[in-house]
């Protein structure tokens, strides 16, 4: 026999023994199914006590007979539905017409109704009772007061016509627009303050309202709403901007939630009045049903948790649906909190009266109607007990929880269940499961110390509910404003998902608006970052290493060749002039992997430097800028540093700034990357065979230090493949989507050095020291460029055919330089990125700036293109660089292999980081046609820039 809390057979009752661990709910699901409360109601009598035998006798009579058939209900009339509809026409017009209304003139409306309603809050209140015979009227004054004076106060400068918020530097308007007609419905149990709050929400959003009261509430509602209607009509509001149903039923009110003149819901009722405004078809705000349990711990005050329950439990006879059901006591303090219910006026029921305040509670398994909002001596009679004069709450004490446990349940009187537990955490348990049993998402209450920090985490992170209650009575704790100023007050309280309602707040004006979003084109900030300090001429390598003067202990990177031809010893006699201990670790390989980067780094923690000096070409420098970064910051994740992202400002993964453990100096001795003053650094997986562009501003070294005396005997071929990997470099950030008036220059400069001083550099070696420092120069300036602008397809290509056939970075970007040209050269591309300043497609344009600047000739745009290609081209051939990537193998079995893996290599450099910028963004089929023209011939000769992307 199952004993799961939320799966009781009725008659079955599992029973909590002290010491034993209470099942816990299940965390989603397992809700009990929701009861009828108002609309059972409405199907039944006035409360009227039994002449003869108790109402347990005949409740036990009732359920020993059968069920009587289920009488259907009776369609709407053909004059009602007439009737209904010239209404909702009516208030169609009315509201048509209060939506052009100023802020200023609602504004007024709003006083003007809640002036009005406040000043009738004692005559409603006697009304509603009098009609209803529930509650008490003193507290049905205090809610009318709250529905009226709190709502006005809290709302009466909220915006809510037109232009509500607005960013003129941010270019973001909020405009509020009203929804439209609004059905409200409105339960027996608050007739009239209900009604005042749904009425003076309406106004104060320029939607008309369309009451249906409930049938036994009907006078006292209409009369409230009457009230503010007539206030608004007085202060200019159009005549039917508020009405009603004159003779409400159940089927009346499903053809008003159904009507399509409604635009919106607004449901306060029972649960099954609830599920037909939410499957009426139309946009529904309603309530869950409210089971709400009180947790009393060890280090609560008792004094003040019992009489905040007793203040609540007994307000208007607990009809509010926040009110306690239960209270669950933490055992060491048990019998003091039952000695203080008993002393502040609490009766609790002996065996025999539990028994029959059971039978009471329930018929044919809901709610009994005639006890909702009964005082005590009323229930008393209803129930056939006796209790002590001056009786305020009754309490059950009671073991089981669900179906077989009447008293576990939502009652709307004032009669709560008190359950005993061994410990705090299964008394949260407790809470949890009646929560779950019968009010999931409503309200739950925890008295405790208000510095018990560990038992107001755990309840918070356990219970279901959208309201959670420290120290506060719920009824007037749940509706706001009063206990807790920063809840906003309402009389529709939102049970989020977990109670099967659409909001998870109290519903307020902001409910009850559409805001258009209005947004102009922005620019966003843009930026300009390099190393703090860099250092260039022939010679200055000593006096930009004087700078770290005061450090202590200097580890250099750099790889085996550079090593064995003594260019460490260069910094190392430095930095044994100024007293700086060093080690030199020179185990990078060409394309440094993440084995090579973490032997560094394991030498690096164990020497704990605070000056990291990379000295050699790209790989050295890209090895050490991710050790220096794990130095920092060992919880770096290296998948997290290398997830794509759109825009480096927003990217998931944040890298913190570096700098405080070490300082960064980055020395090149090759011409081409430009590793130096950029943020990136490329790093191969060994294990997956992928080359990683990783990129982030916290990588950007804080000196660099451009000497071309390092230079000067560098192979000839290293000089021409990092010569076009620079060039490159400058082409893609100049017609980069993020280029900006700061980088083209840099990109220009480095492309007017590049094309003449290369081919110089390249043919003359060391006995042109001019052509070499200029060299040296542009692929700095380059890699300043698009440091900033970023790059494209090229890199992204010449990635992937690298890291899968260990093509040279620089001969990889040279094989695909020119058929990138030729694709991003179009006035019409398939797909665009983008980018707020990137208005329009232009990189046709900027190419033929180039070609101009370079004075290569042609009239038209596409001419000078052309062009531009011929003179890439041109210039790869002075540097002995193969015009395809099949010259490029020279070997029939890589280019089988090629070709086999075209699909791949296209899909793989779509997904690389460089392709965002791109000013063309590229189709994978576009790719693969690249890669595929790339091998297969010689761009030259070129007759037209025309390339159509298959969509």
């Amino acid at each position: 026999m199952s004993t799961n809390l939320l799966s009781c057979k009725r008659g079955v009752a599992p029973v909590f023994k002290p010491g034993t661990a209470v099942p816990l709910a299940p965390r989603f699901g397992g809700r009990r199914a929701p009861r009828i409360v108002c609309e059972a109601a409405a199907a039944s009598p006035a409360p009227v006590a039994p002449k003869s035998e108790p109402a347990v006798v005949a409740a036990q009579a009732a359920s020993a007979t059968p069920a009587a058939p289920v009488k259907e209900r009776p369609p709407v009339a053909d004059d009602q539905l007439a009737l209904l509809k010239t209404q909702l026409k009516r208030a169609q017009e009315a509201q048509h017409k209060y939506a052009t209304f100023s802020q200023a003139q609602v504004d007024e409306i709003f006083r003007s109704a809640a002036e009005a309603a406040n000043a009738a809050r004692i005559p409603l209140a006697k009304m509603a009772v009098e009609e209803t015979r529930m509650g008490v009227v003193e507290d049905k004054v205090v809610k009318n007061h709250f529905a009226s004076e709190f709502i006005y106060n809290k709302y009466k400068h909220t915006k809510t016509c037109g232009i509500i918020e607005e960013d003129q530097a941010g270019g973001i308007q909020k405009v509020a627009e009203p929804v439209g007609v609004i059905a409200g419905i409105v339960p027996t149990t608050n007739p009239t303050s209900t009604a005042i709050f749904k009425a003076l929400l309406a106004l104060k959003t320029r939607n008309a309202l369309v009451l249906c009261p409930h049938p036994r509430a009907a006078k006292s509602t209409i009369a409230a709403a009457k009230i503010v209607r007539d206030a608004a009509v007085a202060a200019g509001a159009p005549h039917d901007i508020i009405s009603w149903v004159e003779t409400p039923s159940l089927p009346v009110s499903q053809a008003l939630m159904q009507a399509p003149e409604v635009s919106l819901i607004l449901a306060t009722g029972g649960p099954a009045m609830v599920r037909a405004a939410y499957s009426s078809g139309h946009p529904s705000l309603g309530v869950g049903a409210g089971n709400t349990p009180a947790l009393i711990d060890e280090t609560a005050d008792i004094k003040m948790a019992v009489s905040s329950i007793m203040l609540s439990k007994t307000f208007d006879n607990g009809v509010i649906c926040a009110s306690e059901q239960s209270v669950v006591v933490v055992g060491k303090v048990y019998d003091e909190v039952r000695a203080e219910f008993i002393r502040r006026g609490a009766y609790f029921l002996n065996e025999e009266e539990k028994a029959k305040v059971r039978a009471g509670v329930l018929i044919d398994g809901r709610l009994n109607p005639n006890i909702v909002g009964q005082s005590i001596p009323k229930l008393a009679e209803l129930f056939g007990i006796k209790v002590p004069q001056g009786t305020r709450v009754l309490i059950g004490e009671v073991e089981a929880l669900g179906d077989s446990e009447p008293l576990s349940q939502e009652k709307l009187c004032p009669i709560l269940a008190m359950y005993k537990a061994p410990t705090y955490e299964h008394a949260v348990h407790i809470a949890h499961s009646l929560i779950m049993y019968g009010g999931a998402g409503h309200t739950s209450v925890l008295y405790t110390n208000p510095l018990n920090k560990a038992h107001i985490e755990l309840f918070e992170s356990t219970v279901k509910t959208v309201r959670i209650l420290i120290n506060t009575p719920a009824s007037q704790g749940a509706i706001g404003d009063l206990y807790n100023f920063h809840l906003d007050p309402s009389l529709t309280l939102g049970c989020g998902t977990w109670g099967s309602t659409s909001v998870s707040n109290n519903v307020g004006p902001q409910h009850l608006i559409n805001i258009k979003t209005v947004t102009s084109r922005r620019e966003n900030m843009l930026w300009f970052r390099v190393p703090p300090k860099i250092y260039f001429k022939g010679g200055c390598l000593e006096l930009a290493l004087r700078d770290l003067i005061g450090k202590k202990r200097a580890f250099i990177v750099t790889d085996k060749p550079l090593f064995d031809l003594g260019y460490a010893d260069k910094v190392t006699r430095i930095l044994d002039d100024i007293n700086i201990h060093h080690q030199v670790f020179y185990h990078v390989t060409p394309d440094p992997t993440l084995a090579c980067i973490n032997a560094g780094l394991s030498e690096i923690l164990e020497f704990k430097p605070d000056v990291i000096i990379a000295m050699g070409g790209g790989s050295p420098m890209d090895a050490a800028k991710i050790m220096w970064l794990m130095y920092e910051c060992p919880e770096t994740r290296f998948d997290g540093l290398a997830m794509r992202f759109m825009d480096i400002r927003k990217r998931v993964y944040e890298v913190p700034e570096l700098g405080k453990k070490a300082t960064m100096v980055c020395i090149p001795t090759t011409s081409g990357t430009g590793s130096e003053v950029t943020p990136f650094s490329v790093v191969t997986d060994e294990r997956l065979g992928a080359k990683y562009p990783l990129a982030d501003y916290a990588l950007t070294p804080n000196m660099a230090i451009v000497d071309p005396q390092l230079v000067l005997n560098i192979p000839k071929k290293l000089t021409a493949w990092g010569g076009v990997d620079a060039l490159t470099h400058a082409l893609e950030s100049y017609v980069s989507i993020c280029a900006t008036e700061y980088t083209r220059g840099l990109s220009r400069e480095a492309i007017q050095l590049l094309f003449k001083y290369l081919p110089r550099a390249y043919s003359n070696g060391s006995n042109d020291y001019e052509a070499r420092e200029k060299v040296h120069y542009a692929a700095t300036i380059a890699g300043m460029a698009f440091a900033n602008a970023f790059l494209g397809i090229c890199h992204s290509m010449a990635h992937k055919l690298g890291a899968a056939f260990h093509v040279p970075h620089g001969l990889a970007n040279a094989a695909l330089i020119s058929h990138v040209i030729r694709y991003n050269a179009t006035d019409m591309p398939a797909k665009q990125a983008a980018f707020p300043q990137y208005q329009y497609p232009n990189a046709k344009h900027h190419y033929a700036e180039l070609a101009t600047m370079l004075s290569l000739g042609g009239t038209t745009d596409d001419e000078k293109v052309i062009k531009l290609i011929e003179a890439v081209e041109d210039l790869k051939k002075k540097v002995d660089i193969p015009p395809t990537i099949k010259e490029i193998f020279n070997d029939p079995a890589k280019d089988e292999e090629y070709i086999h893996r075209l699909d791949a290599l296209a899909e793989d450099a779509f997904d690389d980081q460089c392709t965002g910028a791109n000013p063309r963004y590229p189709l994978i089929a576009d790719l693969k046609q690249i890669l595929l023209d790339a091998h297969q011939g010689p761009i030259l000769p070129i007759k037209s820039l025309e390339f159509y992307s298959k969509v």
